[in-house]
């Protein structure tokens, strides 16, 4: 799931207008919410401390966005969640877009914290907001990946795929699945169109070799594998190829009698 726990503009410059800014305060409220979101990622605790006292200040959603990412950056993803599915249910209005970045980051909050079944139930409320969203198709997509509905993962790929046929990144994902139901071939044709679309897609690299290596063609497999540690050798996409590089080099001597 790509992350998305950043900030919700410019759908949130719909609500920073009708946040009431602070006594004195010494920057805009759109200022303040970029700051306090610059330190979520960056000092968590800080982060927190800012916005409950702008929350305080009458900061609103904006002030309790950052609070919520702050404790996700902090370790805690379902009281984040909790606050999460909290705001996007205040959203309401003209903020469609907002409700549904809010839903989406609530799912990726609750699959952090272990508990799939949840991200499902956000994400479905967020499909139902926005159907025609490709990315929460795909965001929901993988939460069923990850308890291993790979039927129901491809079902949802589908639909993103017709929604954004241009896009790599869907057709790798059912690729994916594909390979985990066992039609390799399925699989194939996914990545030769990924890759006709993205050329230099490191996921989609990274795939085909794990393909290949099924196949018992562990020099295609290395190919694709070199290829992916020249495209992102420090993404997660180098380190699975790096991963899957040393296995194909294990080599298991005979023993000695």
């Amino acid at each position: 799931m790509a992350t998305r726990f950043l900030p919700l503009a410019p759908a949130l410059a719909l609500l920073l207008a009708a946040v009431p800014a602070a006594a004195q305060q010494p920057r805009s409220d759109s200022d303040e919410y970029a700051r306090c979101m610059r330190l979520a990622r960056t000092q968590a605790t800080e982060a927190f401390e800012t916005a409950t006292a702008w929350d305080g200040r009458g900061g609103g959603l904006p002030a309790r966005h950052c609070a919520a990412v702050a404790l996700m950056t902090l370790g805690q993803p379902a009281e984040a969640a909790i606050r999460l599915e909290r705001l996007a249910t205040g959203a309401r209005g003209d903020a469609v877009r907002v409700r549904v970045e809010l839903l989406s980051q609530a799912a990726q909050a609750w699959l952090a914290a272990g508990m799939a079944e949840r991200a499902h139930a956000v994400l479905s409320q967020a499909v139902k907001v926005a159907p025609d969203d490709a990315d929460l198709w795909i965001d929901r997509s993988i939460v069923l990946a990850t308890a291993r509905n790979y039927w129901e993962a491809i079902d949802d790929l589908n639909r993103a795929i017709e929604l954004a046929p241009r896009r790599a990144n869907p057709l790798v994902l059912r690729a994916t699945a594909y390979r985990w139901v066992g039609s390799l071939e399925l699989a194939d044709e996914d990545l030769a169109r990924a890759l006709s679309l993205d050329p230099r897609s490191a996921d989609a690299l990274l795939e085909r070799g794990i393909i290949r290596r099924l196949r018992k063609d562990a020099a295609g497999a290395r190919t694709d594998w070199m290829a992916v540690l020249r495209l992102a050798p420090d993404g997660p996409a180098g380190d699975a190829a790096r991963a899957n590089l040393e296995k194909l080099d294990v080599r298991v001597e005979p023993q000695r009698r």
